[in-house]
């Protein structure tokens, strides 16, 4: 009885064998497309392939792959195809082969070509009205086949600028990415601006479209004008040239370090003037821009100061327009900034009685200091302008040497109302003018009326008024000038030491020196003796 149910059992396993063998062999072989379209970039496309037979799989284009590319059944296959390198289209074939019946199915591929263009991966920018300087650029990913160039608007140049794309087309039509870096200035107005840039290609290239960046560029802040607003201004002034010491805002305005605010009793006060910055001070900081356009906003300052920036010889910075527009200030210090030149506007400050630009890094002598334009100045500092401390101008081939460097600045010596000029440690060379032609002469009312010797009469009338001139440690030579030698105020300018003594060599080799100077004031004393009295020496005020 077991038997019999053994081969019962046998037999129904055999003949499911055997139906199953059958279904096998009655599957068509057959795969679910026939065509595929993929875009320039290329891609990977799904294909079922229903086969009882072993199978393989085959193209003769370099850029279509598939796998597996064969099997023993039925199987899910994949066919990749690359990027193409071309602008037109391509096609190829996939073809299934049945190895023991032989049948073929095929696959046709179609494949877009690049066309030329350039496309942004975002195409608007938004950017804040500030931010500190290394930080003040953003960055734009582009995508292109070809070469171009970037436009910005003319409007929009003052403040936004982009450094000039580098260009490998070296991958037939397929786009590179290229990493486009700009950079953007400071918006110092309460409204918002926008810049569109253009991609245009360059000479001899033709796109079929190119997109364009939209930057959008926040207001500044309104500043309201009185005393809130200054301390706003104070604040971020303070900010902006990235200032060592902390201002403790907890604390009221006028209890800030280095600001001192108008008060009754104070010379020139008004109402109006009440509680606004009178004088503030800025100092050990580190920028590599001009004054903060908020400078402007402190219209009622009489004196403010800038000093010490890190780095500064480094630098060829203008001092800019805004501080041009405080026309209430009659003492300004910019000192060791950085500066290289003035703009015409800095005309406007004709209220000027003190002008501080030592440690800066100028080249000749600003156009714009004039009597003319400045008839209230009566104290210009412009010492130590040098970038570096070089000994003989003979012996270097630096071209930026700052300091004034070539002959002496006459027309600073015509300036008939200055009492300070500071002119030491500089590169002035040569010969001092001896201002023999100089149409200003000393009179006899002027002998009367200062109390000088008649001798005087005649002799050139050089800066009549100054009592503290310093132009030492420059590179001068020759013969001190009589009208320096028996300047009526000649004694407070503590002449050995702060005129008589040059060092180093001058350009054309000359050692620095003065040839003629007299071992003792004796002479001076008895040229003035019944006429001019002991001037202590003038430190400037």
């Amino acid at each position: 009885m077991k038997k019999t149910l053994y081969y019962i059992i046998s037999a129904i396993v055999a003949m499911g064998l055997a139906s199953c063998r059958q279904n096998e062999a009655s599957v068509d072989f057959r795969i679910d497309v026939d065509s595929i379209t993929a875009e320039a970039q290329g891609g990977s496309f799904g294909v079922s392939l229903s086969s009882s037979e072993s199978w393989m799989a085959s193209t003769d284009n370099p850029w279509i792959t598939i796998s597996p590319a064969n099997g023993p059944a039925s199987a899910e296959c994949v066919i990749s195809i690359d990027s193409t390198v071309v602008s037109t289209p391509r096609t190829g074939l996939v073809r299934f082969k049945n190895r023991v019946s032989g049948e073929s199915r095929d696959i046709q591929v179609s494949q877009d070509g690049y066309g030329y263009n350039i496309s942004l991966a975002e195409g608007e920018v938004k950017i804040g009205n500030y931010a500190y300087v290394d930080k003040r650029v953003f960055e734009v990913k582009v995508r292109t086949n070809v070469p171009f160039k970037v436009n910005i608007p003319s409007s929009a140049k003052n403040w936004l600028s982009c450094e000039e794309p580098e260009f490998n087309i070296d991958r037939g039509a397929r786009p590179r990415e290229v990493t486009l870096k700009f950079k953007w200035g400071i918006n110092s107005v309460p409204l918002s601006r926008e810049a569109k840039v253009s991609f245009t290609p360059l000479a001899g290239w033709t796109v079929d479209s190119a997109d364009e960046l939209d930057v959008l560029q926040a207001a500044a802040p309104e500043i309201t004008v009185g005393h809130e607003g200054d301390s706003i201004v104070v604040l971020s002034i303070a900010r902006n040239l990235n200032t060592m010491h902390a201002i403790n805002q907890a604390e009221p305005m006028r209890d800030w370090d280095n600001v001192t605010l108008w008060e009754e009793g104070d010379p020139g006060y008004t109402p109006a003037k009440a509680g606004r910055v009178r004088y503030a001070r800025f100092e050990l900081f580190s920028t590599t821009e001009e004054i903060p356009y908020e400078v402007q906003y402190l219209t009622e300052a009489e004196n403010l100061v800038f000093f010490s920036n890190s780095n500064s010889f480094l630098y060829d910075i203008n001092i800019g327009e805004n501080i041009c527009k405080l026309t209430n200030l009659k003492r300004l210090t910019v000192s060791a900034y950085g500066l290289s030149d003035l703009p015409e506007s800095f005309r406007n400050l004709k209220n000027l009685e003190w002008l501080d630009l030592s440690c800066n890094n100028f080249s000749e002598l600003p156009d714009v200091l004039t009597p003319e334009n400045f008839p209230n100045l009566h104290a210009l500092l412009l010492n130590t302008c040098q970038r570096g401390y070089i000994l003989d101008l003979n012996n270097t081939v630096s071209e930026k040497l700052g300091g004034f460097k070539g002959e002496f600045p006459r027309r600073l010596l015509e300036w008939e109302q200055l009492d300070t000029l500071r002119l030491s440690v500089n590169f002035i060379e040569g010969e001092m003018p001896d201002m023999l032609d100089y149409d200003v002469k000393y009179t006899e009312a002027d002998c009367a009326e200062m109390n000088l010797p008649t001798t005087l009469v005649g002799t050139p009338k050089v800066l009549p008024n100054v009592k503290y001139f310093a132009f030492n440690l420059n590179r001068m030579y020759g013969e001190v000038p009589d009208w320096v030698l028996y300047h009526p105020n000649l004694t407070s300018w503590d002449p050995y030491s702060l005129c008589y003594p040059q060092e180093g060599h001058a350009s054309d080799g000359t050692a620095a020196y003065f040839t003629n100077v007299p071992a003792n004031m004796d002479y001076y004393w008895t040229f003035y003796e019944g006429y001019k009295e002991h001037t202590d020496i003038y430190i400037g005020d």
